[in-house]
């Protein structure tokens, strides 16, 4: 009879408490992890469960609490930037790995268009989920106050200023961009440009703020002509990169704001005749895989993604627990040498 009704059907509830000599409450108390039942009351549940196969109905317990067991991870950024960073991979894997010791269910949404938003804004109104994660936010993102507005516990990933009101994770970026430049300077370069990430992006702005630092720490002037925006894309960097080379032929290295915009700055230097590191010296940001794989290898600042993913799962599940918790966590990078510097 293991693993069966008496109808051949799922074990019921009913039918726990029938093997265990129980009545039906303390079922429910033992299988939602109550207190309040004996040692000895609850060992003979919990052995009939086992022998009976019984699974919780997971949705009817969800109802009865007014929780839904479920948290959504949300990248407002479109399918084609996700696909092709690994930085959001990395992300996923570390918040995965944190909720798999749970029963918490992940919801992986993307919102990069104003439909998708809509939609999303729509879903979270119906409160399909207990809390929120928000990786790449914007400064100026609506979401956030959405979400404040239902009262949905939510921790973002990347701060959206120096004020930011949400408990978050975040990587030392300015640290890591002064010490990409001044590896830089150490290594004798002296036109050192960088393409940088969305300026609406605080991190981005970090970024750009360490570079300018390493610059005047160094006793170098901090040269407009050398400074190209960017958008964390491969295109976006090779169309920097080429604006950089008009202005300043006479660059010597290029400080990327990710690895996937170095990515686009190798193929531009390589396409006007310049060698790395020969000619032009490249560092990147995030140490992806997209790094590792690079011709010749490429130096990158090493952010801790899936540490900061698995910090922010454990920071929502305290709030959603109503536990005290980190508000702020800055983890501290590291810069990996390899042959493009």
């Amino acid at each position: 009879m293991s693993g069966h009704g008496r109808r051949g059907g799922r074990p019921t509830l009913e039918e726990v408490a029938a093997r265990a000599g129980v009545g039906r409450g303390t079922v429910s108390r033992v299988v939602n992890g109550a207190s309040g039942v004996s040692e000895r009351t609850r060992a003979a549940v919990e052995a009939a469960v086992e022998e009976l196969g019984y699974v919780p109905n997971r949705a009817a317990r969800a109802l009865a609490s007014n929780r839904a067991d479920a948290v959504a991870l949300v990248v407002p950024e479109p399918q084609s930037r996700f696909f092709a960073e690994p930085y959001f991979s990395d992300m996923v894997r570390g918040v995965g790995a944190a909720l798999a010791e749970t029963d918490v269910q992940l919801v992986l949404t993307l919102a990069g268009s104003d439909r998708e938003r809509r939609r999303l804004a729509r879903y979270l109104a119906a409160h399909r989920v207990d809390g929120v994660l928000l990786v790449g936010v914007h400064a100026e993102d609506p979401l956030p106050e959405l979400l404040a507005g239902l009262g949905i516990p939510a921790v973002v990933s990347g701060r959206r200023s120096a004020a930011e009101p949400l408990p978050y994770v975040d990587c030392d970026n300015l640290a890591g961009a002064a010490g990409a430049v001044g590896h830089l300077l150490d290594r004798g370069r002296r036109a050192v440009a960088t393409v940088t990430g969305p300026l609406d992006v605080y991190g981005a702005r970090c970024r750009l703020d360490g570079y300018r630092e390493a610059l005047t720490a160094a006793g170098l002037p901090v040269d407009g002509a050398l400074i190209a925006h960017g958008d964390f894309t491969e295109e976006g960097g090779r169309r920097a990169v080429r604006e950089l080379l008009e202005r300043r032929p006479d660059l010597d290295a290029v400080f990327a704001a990710s690895d996937v915009t170095a990515l686009g700055a190798r193929r531009e230097l390589r396409a006007a005749g310049r060698l790395i590191p020969g000619d032009v010296a490249l560092v990147g940001f995030d140490d992806s895989v997209a790094a590792r794989h690079m011709e010749p290898p490429l130096t990158s600042v090493r952010q801790p993604v899936e540490e900061m993913g698995r910090t922010m799962a454990h920071i929502l599940l305290a709030r959603m627990a109503g536990e005290p918790g980190d508000e702020a966590v800055v983890l501290p990078t590291e810069l990996v040498v390899r042959e493009s510097s």
